[in-house]
């Protein structure tokens, strides 16, 4: 039974929401309890308002609670839960900030933006402050957790019941029978739902959001640092608020401008390449399971043969169900090799077990993300951001082209499948940036993963630039990656950008 929290967004979107190009992790899809500072806070969730804050001041206070960095202030920010309606209900966002060490030398203020969706600033900041150091000597590091978030914690419970057993349609009707069940699961959160956020979880909204924290914090224009997710409400908010933005380091984000179809199709190419790599360990490795077989198309033979007759398993937390070949392919590979290869041969001890009948290593995981991605709770924070295919025609063309992408992983996308009976209109569609009068930017991605979705966003600006690193993860400021660190506090310092081409090397 899943439970109301942060955590299921920002933990199952880490691994899964760009289509296991980014996961670090195959992390258990339980939610994870809202932290004790943030359970705690006599401010969170959502409370009718008469008037607007969003350009009062926010009253800073010290933090307290395990975990706190030194110095660490705690504030609050009330924002419409609907920006066409200012006086209408509100919600509260909490903050956190590290004032600057040399204030004489201040510059400004850096917010940062989560990705997840519903991943929170607020964690962010706490695990990366001891790596940012050097950034806060010239500038405020301020952490907020966004609607998303707290949508996670105060969703009503029927929106977290999965709508369907989310799979790939097999034909029209099919698709169109999905789509009824979840338009109505849609219908029964909104009608179950007493905040209003339903409705208004699209990046729009929360680039409008982070407007009110630049006029909180007082500032004629601010400094960003956006990861994954984030870089969608990172679009939008130059598309509302180009004049207002300093500078911008985008790492590892989500290019949702020109729609999610292109999003998934450059992230499957991704994890082909990585399915590539992983064959080549497992035949240099003797402590590979597979070792002596060519591993990846034992993986492809694996799929194929579980799209013919499913793997039936058992999982403690969710159950009986079924492994197909294709919720194996979209929640089963890991591309991550981890930490001294340690998540590739957890992966090649599964397979080698899966083709066998013993599908449990893939049992929880896989059966989680299932039914985690046809919950409304989840969708919701990305069905307006039009994450959904818009029809029948289009998903059938995108079967056609991510057979040529990414051959070993042929299919529907499962993220676009669970927001296809999204009932709302679609408040942030995908569609080009208008780029004039943007300062240049810094973009930051791993040459095994995420790197063409920055490059993709980045080159769009002029004079930009997309730092490589070569090796695996995902958003380098919070894996304490010390050279991409380097080069973030350089340029959102002096405003300088490295050298094109330039890559760090593997830490």
């Amino acid at each position: 039974m899943f439970r109301k929290s942060a955590g299921l967004a920002a933990g199952l979107a880490l691994a899964t929401t760009v289509t296991g190009l980014v996961a670090l992790t195959p992390p258990t899809v339980a939610h994870a309890t809202a932290t004790a500072a943030e359970a705690a806070a006599p401010h969170a969730g959502v409370a009718s308002a008469a008037a607007v804050a969003a350009a009062a001041p926010i009253l800073w206070r010290a933090c307290a609670g395990e975990g706190v960095p030194a110095g660490m202030e705690c504030g609050a920010l009330d924002v419409p839960v609907d920006w066409s309606r200012p006086r209408g209900k509100q919600v509260r966002l909490e903050l956190v900030r590290l004032p600057a060490t040399e204030p004489a030398r201040r510059i400004g203020s850096v917010l940062g933006v989560p990705g997840g969706p519903g991943g929170s600033g607020v964690e962010d900041l706490k695990r990366a402050a001891p790596d940012l150091t050097e950034l806060r000597r010239r500038f405020d590091l301020v952490g907020y957790r966004p609607r998303t978030t707290v949508w996670g914690t105060t969703a009503a419970e029927p929106c977290w019941k999965p709508g369907v057993a989310l799979r790939d349609p097999r034909d029209r009707r099919d698709f169109e029978a999905m789509a009824g069940a979840m338009a109505k699961a849609f219908e029964v959160c909104r009608e179950a739902d007493t905040t209003g956020l339903f409705s208004h979880l699209d990046s729009l909204s929360v680039a409008r959001d982070m407007e009110a924290v630049r006029r909180a914090l007082g500032e004629e224009r601010l400094s960003f640092m956006a990861n994954s997710y984030g870089g969608v409400a990172a679009a939008a908010y130059i598309r509302l608020f180009p004049q207002r933005i300093r500078a911008m380091y985008l790492d590892g984000v989500v290019d949702q401008t020109e729609g999610w179809s292109t999003v998934n199709l450059v992230a499957r190419a991704g994890v082909e390449g990585a399915l590539a790599r992983f064959g080549r360990w497992c035949a240099a490795t003797p402590a590979c399971a597979l070792h002596g077989e060519d591993a990846a198309e034992v993986w492809r033979e694996l799929t194929r043969d579980a799209d013919r007759e499913p793997i039936r398993v058992t999982s403690q937390q969710y159950g009986e169900g079924e492994l197909t070949g294709w919720r194996l392919r979209n929640f089963g590979f890991v591309p991550d090799p981890g930490p001294g290869h340690a998540r590739w041969a957890a992966l090649a001890e599964w397979v080698d077990k899966a083709r066998n009948g013993d599908g449990s290593g893939f049992a929880d995981f896989v059966l989680g993300n299932t039914r985690a991605w046809a919950m409304p709770a989840l969708l919701a924070m990305t069905c307006g951001d039009e994450r959904g295919y818009t029809g029948w025609a289009e998903l059938r063309k995108f079967r056609r082209d991510i057979r040529e992408a990414a051959p070993s992983f042929p299919g529907a996308a499962f993220d676009q499948v669970g927001c296809i009976g999204w009932p709302e209109p679609v408040a942030n569609p995908a569609r080009p940036l208008e780029v004039g009068g943007l300062p240049p930017m810094l973009g930051a991605g791993t040459l095994e993963g995420d790197f063409p979705w920055v490059e993709r966003f980045i080159r769009k600006v002029p004079g930009s630039v997309t730092l490589g690193y070569d090796g695996p993860g995902h958003v380098l400021y919070l894996s304490g990656k010390r050279c991409p660190i380097a080069h973030a506090t350089a340029y959102l310092t002096g405003l300088k950008l490295p050298a094109a081409g330039t890559v760090c090397p593997a830490e």
